[in-house]
């Protein structure tokens, strides 16, 4: 055991022999031992900033970094091996049948999340180190259910994303302090996989979350360059391709891909969170309350201008603009819907391609033909980073634009109920990724349905009818929503489903709606593994 490193559950005992080893614990120490106050003085500077806007003062770009929007000199890292051409991205959790059909699925990579699609168990988060290591050293085969799961002879390229800066791995700490979750799961990644990655001719290859300042960026890049020397290979062999996912990083993207501009791979259109975060940011302006969640699309005034400014932004350093996710899964049992939601998927597809983007994700196998298609005929080249897009003129007022219509009717307030309920009941059982009527469902989606009912209850919101939107009133709807989830989301436990309606009820009642559901129910998982809770709320 490694001098301050302790960790606190006996889950998954086998995986922790495999990844836990000796030399991952003192790299994850030093880690924690050299970046973690920056950490914490970072997460201490969001809440800063969210006093700042709370009190009036609007979003916009930095001033003190105008220099960097403005030289036009500077450029991003070329493309690393197999991220040459990326027009089509898989992603989901890391679990051993998903991580063999992802790399099979005939898309360009696989994003593996430990993120939003996983629910943070100890033994998913290990196990998953596991099902990585063995898919790169080609070991990963196996059988279940009289099935065989194989591994094609050309693998997508794989790409992997940490957890975000503010979430902790509770379960292990370095001198009675938890780790970064962030840490923890692209230092045990890193650790195990970066040389031999390197031998195959590929690379140690992430995606960046939830970041919401240039600093974190900075961060990331002080910890790329930590951990190549710590374990002997070339700076700048790291590759990170960062989701624009929160507001503010809408307004700092050259400065993002400037701090990691030789560890970068690009930026993507984290389009759920980025909603999410536009409520969450601007929780205190009641000029910015939202319709149904259907209604706010790619093509409302601010989110088109966050996705123009990011392909310029892009294209400008020579690097990927990577679209979103499309949520329709194939419905199989119902061909007519099926074609419907299969075209959603196209013209999505489509507006990405002719906007400029080089790449769009997935969240499902059977969707990579359509996709694949539209990108093969609308981009002859592996990328587009000759679309510049100078036409392009975003101001701050239009990221920031409160034109988005739509309407607030029963429909979409139950459908909000609905994946919020199956949601945190599954994510409290172990799953971070369903399938909700016919769309895949992450935390990012949730955290919509979440912040939109506070959102609503907080100003007073009308549905269409006039009626008022209340706490008691959306109490009634989680009463009545609640006896149908297990029809939607089979595995939820009804324990699980009660923990979720308390919070959610909760939840609309606060002056603020609580930065992220998934640091609100960490408890439950942290308990669950077996931790001591009267350690771990000390710890807290």
């Amino acid at each position: 055991m490694v001098a301050g490193v302790q960790i606190h559950t006996k889950v998954a005992q086998n995986a922790q022999a495999d990844i836990l080893t000796d030399g991952a614990l003192a790299f994850l120490a030093a880690l924690h031992r050299t970046f973690e106050s920056t950490r914490q003085s970072l997460l201490v500077a969001r809440d800063v900033a969210q006093r700042r806007f709370d009190s009036g003062v609007p979003l916009d770009f930095p001033p003190e970094t105008a220099h960097i929007r403005a030289e036009p000199s500077w450029h991003c890292a070329p493309p690393a091996p197999g991220l040459e051409d990326r027009r089509v991205e898989i992603t989901g959790p890391t679990d051993r049948k998903m991580v063999i059909n992802a790399l099979n699925s005939g898309a360009k990579t696989f994003m593996a999340d430990f993120e939003d699609s996983s629910a943070p168990t100890f033994a998913n988060m290990i196990n998953g180190q596991v099902n990585l290591r063995d898919a790169i050293i080609r070991q990963i085969d196996f059988e279940s259910g009289g099935k065989k799961y194989k591994l094609s002879e050309n693998p997508a390229a794989l790409l992997v994303r940490p957890r975000g800066w503010h979430l902790d791995e509770t379960r292990v700490t370095v001198d009675n302090t938890p780790v970064s979750g962030s840490l923890f799961d692209f230092g045990l990644y890193f650790y195990h996989n970066a040389h031999e990655l390197i031998k195959r001719g590929s690379g140690p290859y992430f995606y960046l979350p939830k970041m919401e300042h240039y600093l974190e960026a900075r961060l990331w890049n002080d910890v790329f360059l930590f951990s190549q020397s710590y374990i002997g290979i070339p700076h700048n062999t790291i590759r990170a391709t960062v989701l624009i996912e929160t507001l503010p990083a809408g307004f700092q993207m050259e400065e993002i891909l400037f701090e990691l501009r030789n560890h970068s791979a690009g930026l993507n259109c984290g389009r759920w969170d980025y909603i999410f975060s536009a409520i969450k940011k601007r929780r205190a302006d009641k000029s910015a309350v939202l319709p149904d969640r259907k209604d706010v699309t790619m093509t409302v005034p601010f989110m088109d201008a966050y996705v123009r400014l990011l392909i310029q932004t892009c294209h400008r350093r020579k690097v990927a603009a990577m679209g979103g996710m499309s949520a329709q899964i194939p419905i199989k049992d119902d061909p007519k819907a099926n074609e419907v939601a299969m075209e959603k998927v196209r013209a999505d597809k489509l507006r990405e391609v002719t906007a400029g983007h080089d790449g769009t994700w997935i969240a499902h196998p059977l969707i990579n033909q359509i996709a694949r298609k539209v990108f093969d005929e609308n981009m002859l080249g592996p990328n587009q980073y000759h679309v510049r897009r100078e036409d392009v003129k975003v101001a701050a007022a239009d990221l920031l634009s409160a034109n988005v219509p739509g309407k607030i009717t029963e429909e979409g307030i139950r459908s909000n109920v609905s994946v919020a309920l199956a949601y945190c009941g599954a994510w409290i059982g172990g799953n971070g990724c369903i399938p909700v009527n016919y769309l895949m469902e992450d935390a990012a989606t949730a955290e919509i349905a979440r912040v939109q009912l506070w959102q609503w209850v907080k100003y007073d919101a009308r549905l269409e009818t006039g009626e008022q939107i209340t706490p008691q009133y959306i109490d009634r709807i989680i009463a009545e929503q609640a006896p149908g989830i297990r029809k939607i989301a089979p595995s939820v436990q009804d324990n699980h489903l009660k923990i979720a309606s308390k919070y959610l009820m909760d939840q609309i009642r606060q002056q603020w709606p609580s930065d992220f559901l998934t640091s609100d129910l960490m408890p439950y998982l942290t308990m669950a593994d077996g931790v001591d809770e009267k350690w771990y709320r000390s710890v807290l």
